[in-house]
């Protein structure tokens, strides 16, 4: 007979506090049980990546970063999102998407990604110079897209597995791409070499301004209920750690320097108490 594990009340603590932040400070009833016919199989690297819930916090907050600098997905947001008023909801949906899709079973995850698709018709709408914009141009869409593919896997390779082999590296973005094209977002990339070459590709149409400014300063002022604001500091200077210096310096964010030390020390060792709690 199996003795139950005197650490089960400690970790079962631990993954109502982190349940709670992610769904407003509430213990979610509707989690999305991993599912033997979801999109991707067990133990790929995409479920790896979106399973290290502390590289998911920061490539999350650097990948919000990295799409306000792109103008027609900035306008969106301005336009028709109440993002100042529910940005803890905003977070805790995109979320929900990572997880239905990754995780959960391949109908539940294509219902999903179809209630986006319908959302983003709805959106569209003239930008500052007096251009168009619509949420369903493929190329807007690929670049929300690889801002968050590069920056999930960023936060895994920096707080999860730093040694993640190339080849793993590649499956992960051949993986999000099905969930890309999907969404319609073109070009999406399948290999590191391609995420660098569209990123590259991107840099003349980003541009700074002052509300993608705001936004980042706002994202990083946010301290959501059930989530010690400490932590989400430390959380908030990674993310910044993270960006490539460009992107820095249009969003007017200074590069931690000593800070960052401490920063450092607090996410490794929420990453790894974490990583401890959801192994069961």
């Amino acid at each position: 007979m199996a003795h139950p594990d005197p650490f089960d009340p400690v970790r079962n603590a631990i993954l109502r506090q982190v349940r709670a932040a992610f769904n407003q400070g509430k213990v979610p009833t509707d989690r999305t049980p991993p599912s033997d016919e979801a999109l991707f199989a067990k133990d790929s690297p995409i479920r790896m990546v979106h399973a290290d819930v502390l590289g998911m916090m920061i490539g999350g907050i650097r990948g919000l970063f990295l799409q306000m600098l792109h103008p027609p997905a900035l306008q969106g947001v301005l336009d028709f999102s109440n993002f100042r008023r529910d940005a803890e909801g905003r977070f805790h949906r995109t979320a929900q998407f990572i997880s239905v899709t990754t995780f959960g079973h391949r109908e539940r995850a294509q219902e999903a990604i179809e209630r986006v698709n319908t959302i983003h018709k709805r959106i569209e709408g003239t930008l500052p110079d007096g251009k168009p914009y619509s949420a369903t141009d493929p190329r807007t869409l690929a670049w929300v897209h690889i801002a968050e593919a590069t920056s999930f896997l960023e936060g895994y390779l920096r707080h999860a597995r730093p040694d993640m082999p190339l080849a793993e590296q590649d499956e992960y973005y051949a993986q999000m791409a099905v969930i890309g094209r999907a969404l319609h977002a073109d070009p999406v990339p399948t290999s590191v070499a391609e995420a660098k070459a569209i990123l590259r590709e991107f840099r003349p149409e980003l541009t700074t301004s002052k509300q993608a400014r705001e936004i980042a300063q706002f994202v990083l002022a946010i301290r959501p209920r059930g989530f010690p604001a400490p932590l989400q500091q430390a959380i908030g200077a990674e993310a910044v750690m993270l960006l490539p210096p460009f992107a820095r310096s249009m969003l007017g964010l200074n590069r931690p320097g000593l800070a960052a030390l401490p920063a450092r020390a607090t996410t490794w060792g929420l990453g790894k108490t974490l990583r401890w709690a959801m192994r069961q």
